[in-house]
């Protein structure tokens, strides 16, 4: 029986789609297999249930809208939450406001997220708006909001100096 500590790392598909530098989409994006972006995209990007499709933001890319696709390697910006089935990678020069939810997530130091990581079994995805082929089920919840206020709107109490003799 063989044990190990750390999920083996999928192997990467073939990337069959690139948005290059300088280009900009509007509207949602629906692929299976390899998608690379080094542009801007304005909507939802969508990928069928496939353990080996995969999305890439590079460092030059940029994406507001919601992703929902099994891997997702982050390295460029994210205005969206997103639902990774399988794995998150976040890169040093990631960015994202929003929910990450993710299965397996492995986080690079200088990697920010301005909002939560939620990791979750595929199951709890599906019901969290991710059906498996790509789209958002009718009825999912909304997003979560990216930070929360203090309960009752305090302010946080300085920070006692040292005692005074």
């Amino acid at each position: 029986m063989k044990f190990t500590s750390k999920p083996t790392t999928p192997k990467a598909p073939k990337i069959a789609t690139v948005i290059g530098k300088g280009t900009e989409v509007n509207g949602d994006i629906k692929f299976i297999g390899g998608l690379h972006v080094d542009g801007k995209i304005h909507g939802n990007i969508n990928a069928d249930e496939d353990e080996n499709t995969a999305l890439t933001v590079s460092e030059l890319g940029k994406v507001e809208g919601d992703i929902r696709v099994p891997n997702v390697i982050l390295n460029g910006e994210v205005e969206g939450n997103v639902y990774a089935s399988q794995r998150v990678e976040l890169a040093p020069k990631a960015n994202v406001h929003g929910t990450v939810y993710y299965r397996f997530l492995e986080m690079a130091m200088g990697a920010v997220v301005n909002g939560q990581l939620i990791r979750t079994e595929e199951d709890r995805i599906r019901m969290l708006g991710y059906d498996g082929k790509g789209e958002k089920k009718p009825g999912a919840p909304a997003a979560a909001p990216a930070a929360s206020a203090p309960l009752g709107g305090a302010k946080p109490e300085p920070l006692a100096g040292p005692p005074k003799a």
